[in-house]
């Protein structure tokens, strides 16, 4: 499959031109897919799932029916890693525009940023005027550290926005304290 990711590699891996592999493309010889990565779930985790899907059923007397509950007083939150930049970066650029310089110390090792993101359910009042759009934030594990030496782009001393190195327990614990529920109290 790996041989099959583009139009040239996989005209290389069985012998033809890649317009050739996109003649057959377009006479629906061949067809292209997006593969998408699923998750496998332990049947310990599937019967969390369901135990949680239960717990939000509720019983109406009234209608001798089961309901979902409102859950408009639940906060979601998410942690997702984005890299900093990405290489082989596709541009369109005018003729007469400089191409982008981008640089990094090592195309290896490229950094990566931690963020932590809450939302909700959006409240309408009674004649449907939003009252609150759902969002409640997006929070970046960094820190603003001094620089401690200089260097010919910056002085000693001038503040870096720099990643957290390691996630854990207790920065999870700080950013809920310190960014998240006071950012939940103020919406």
């Amino acid at each position: 499959m790996r041989e099959r990711g583009s139009l040239h590699a996989f005209g290389d891996a069985i012998g033809v031109s890649a317009t050739t592999i996109f003649n057959w493309v377009k006479q629906s010889k061949l067809r292209s897919h997006t593969s998408a990565l699923h998750s496998s779930l332990t049947d310990e985790n599937k019967f969390n799932m369901l135990i949680f899907s239960l717990s939000k059923l509720n019983y109406d007397r009234i209608s001798n029916s089961l309901k979902l509950e409102d859950m408009g007083d639940i906060v979601h939150i998410n942690e997702k890693w984005f890299y900093i930049s990405q290489d082989g970066t596709k541009y369109f650029l005018l003729s007469e525009e400089v191409d982008p310089s981008r640089h990094c110390q090592s195309k290896s090792f490229i950094t990566k940023v931690m963020f932590m993101a809450a939302v909700s359910r959006p409240i309408y009042d009674t004649d449907g005027n939003l009252l609150f759009d759902e969002k409640i934030g997006i929070f970046p594990f960094t820190s603003q550290d001094p620089a401690k030496r200089r260097s010919k782009n910056k002085p000693a001393g001038t503040l870096e926005t720099k990643s957290v190195a390691s996630i854990n327990k207790q920065v999870t614990k700080d950013m809920l304290i310190n960014k998240v529920i006071p950012a939940i109290h103020s919406k």
